[in-house]
C-alpha cells in the first residue's frame, strides 16, 4: 500500500481551487439576499436615488493595518452586477496593509457601485470578525424588502439627508428607512 504524505503546498493550491470555484456562487447567493432575490442592480432600493446614467468613481481604503484578502469575492461582486464596472487593484490577496492605505479604484455607473458596496465589503466584515446587518431576504419580491438603508454616499448624491430621506420615502414609502 502506497503512502501518502501530507504536503502543505499542495494543500493550499487545492485549497485556493476550490474557493476560487466557489466564490461565483457565494457572491450570487449574496447579492441575491441583499437585491430581494435577484441579482440585479436596479433592485437596489437606495441606489436608485440616483440618475440611472450618473458614472461614478470611488477608492477602497483601509482603516487599519492587516493582511488583505477579497480581490476574488470583490471582483465577482462587479462582475455579475455589471460589465460596465472597471476594478483596478492597487494590491493583492496577502499584502500587508497599512491604515488608510488604497486598496483599489473603481469606476462605472453609480447605481451599480452602491448596489454592490454592502455584498463586496461583506466579506471581508465577515473574515475580520464582524457581523453583517442588512435585512433583505432572499425570494422576496421589491416590494417586500424590509429596509432602505441610506449610506453617506446616497446623502451626498442627494445633498443631505433630508433629500435623500424624502426621495426614498416617495420611491417606497412602506419601506422602512435606516440612515447610516
Amino acid at each position: 500500500m502506497p503512502t501518502h504524505r501530507y504536503s502543505a503546498p499542495r494543500r493550499r493550491t487545492e485549497l485556493l481551487e476550490r474557493i476560487d470555484s466557489d466564490i461565483p456562487y457565494a457572491v450570487a447567493q449574496a447579492l441575491r439576499e441583499d437585491l430581494g432575490g435577484v441579482v440585479n442592480a436596479e433592485r437596489d432600493l437606495t441606489a436608485q436615488l440616483l440618475p440611472a446614467d450618473k458614472q461614478a468613481n470611488a477608492t477602497i481604503i483601509t482603516r487599519e493595518a492587516g493582511v488583505f484578502c477579497g480581490q476574488g469575492w470583490l471582483n465577482e461582486v462587479f462582475i455579475q452586477l455589471s460589465n460596465q464596472l472597471k476594478v483596478t487593484w492597487q494590491v493583492s490577496d496577502g499584502d500587508c496593509l497599512t491604515p488608510n492605505q488604497s486598496l483599489c479604484h473603481l469606476s462605472g455607473p453609480a447605481q451599480v457601485l452602491l448596489a454592490g458596496e454592502r455584498t463586496a465589503l461583506k466579506y471581508a466584515v465577515l473574515c475580520g470578525g464582524g457581523n453583517n446587518h442588512r435585512w433583505g431576504y432572499p425570494m422576496l419580491s421589491l416590494s417586500r424588502k424590509t429596509t432602505s438603508s441610506i449610506k453617506e454616499n446616497h446623502i451626498i448624491a442627494c445633498g443631505s439627508i433630508k433629500n435623500a430621506v424624502e426621495k426614498a420615502f416617495r420611491q417606497n414609502a412602506d419601506i422602512p428607512i435606516e440612515v447610516e
